[in-house]
């Protein structure tokens, strides 16, 4: 049985900037919509609780919520936020299937294998977005993606929901049919008109009249009202990351003996961008305890770079800031990565532009 997590970041936009401003946290946020014929790109839950929604007319927002405070979009630092969402998704497992910017699924079926369970993963990764990001995402975990999908829909914002195997129907039959993928308000109306409005009346409605209502797609609604799902988790095809990591026979307990590992892993990954003529904006640091608990850092540089010497120094400073509130620790695996990868940056705004980099 599969272990999927689906993680979906709450009101990202919007949360990106109550994050890089204090002075808007607590406040009803628009991002974009603030000209004649702008559109809302994301509102903040403040904003929500006004009845204001993303794709929403900013003249229609701005009555709905006169007190609102609209700002520009920034989609430059919304990607370079998802990097570093990714490169924690990455520290988990290489099965990340991104939907969005702030939005992916991970099959950690491996990990759950070593040591960890399915809430322990999905408790360490939402923990870690909020250390390194300072944003709240909803966390959905189950043993397939459509009720890993619900399950972080369920409870938004600051979600996290668990739905065992044993638990499904519990989970799924109060569930309004419009929380179905697949539902929409035409194919809801044909489904109330025959006394249908939960999955759980749909689970149990005949075969016949689901195909009588919608032909061979009634079948496939009548597995997701019973939440069977096969799909897998497909990574995406775009190299998005690049990494070397190690494991240990015996726990590293010194910064001494991890050190040249990690100018050693730099070494590898710089060595990956030049045979591959690729950039890299943000460096990742992996490390895994003696207990099996995984954790990642990772530093977003001014420019890019391909750089062993800057790639190594920054997951060293990563290393060294972290080691830094522990008086002691002991580390089963290191690696260092990298992502945000571009094939040809624009020439100023790569990092010391050696023929040697």
């Amino acid at each position: 049985m599969r272990s999927i997590i689906h993680v979906d970041m709450d009101a990202f936009f919007a949360s990106v900037e109550q994050h890089d401003n204090p002075a808007l946290r607590g406040r009803p946020v628009m991002v974009g919509g603030g000209s004649h014929r702008g559109v809302v790109a994301a509102a903040s839950y403040e904003a929500r609780q006004f009845g204001v929604r993303s794709a929403m007319p900013g003249m229609k927002a701005r009555r709905l919520c006169p007190q609102g405070v609209f700002v520009k979009s920034r989609f430059a630092r919304y990607r370079e936020v998802s990097a570093e969402i990714f490169a924690i998704f990455r520290g988990y497992t290489d099965l990340v299937e991104g939907l969005s910017l702030d939005e992916a699924f991970l099959d950690v079926t491996e990990s759950t294998g070593q040591g960890m369970d399915l809430e322990q993963i999905g408790r360490a990764l939402k923990r870690e977005i909020g250390q390194v990001c300072g944003l709240t995402a909803s966390v959905g975990m189950s043993h397939n993606k459509l009720l890993a999908k619900l399950a972080s829909d369920y409870d938004k914002p600051d979600g996290f929901v668990l739905v065992l195997a044993e638990d499904t129907e519990r989970f799924l039959d109060p569930l309004p049919i419009r929380r179905l993928p697949g539902i929409g308000p035409r194919s809801a109306s044909k489904l109330h008109d025959a006394g249908i409005h939960t999955a759980g009346q749909l689970r149990k409605t005949a075969k016949d009249l689901l195909r009588e209502l919608f032909g061979e797609h009634g079948a496939e609604l009548a597995r997701r009202a019973a939440g069977i799902d096969e799909r897998p988790v497909k990574s995406s095809r775009v190299r998005r990351s690049i990494s070397q990591e190690n494991t240990f026979s015996q726990d590293h307990t010194s910064l001494e003996t991890l050190r040249p590992v990690l100018m050693e892993q730099a070494l590898q990954v710089a060595d990956s961008l030049h045979r591959k003529n690729l950039y890299a904006r943000t460096v990742t640091l992996k490390l895994r305890s003696s207990g099996f608990s995984t954790l990642t850092r990772s530093s977003s540089l001014e420019g890019y770079t391909r750089s062993a010497e800057l790639i190594g120094r920054t997951a060293l400073e990563l290393l060294e800031n972290w080691a830094e509130w522990r008086s002691a620790f002991a580390v089963r695996l290191v690696g260092v990565g990298v992502s945000s990868l571009e094939a040809q940056p624009a020439l100023e705004s790569v990092l010391d532009p050696a023929p040697d980099q």
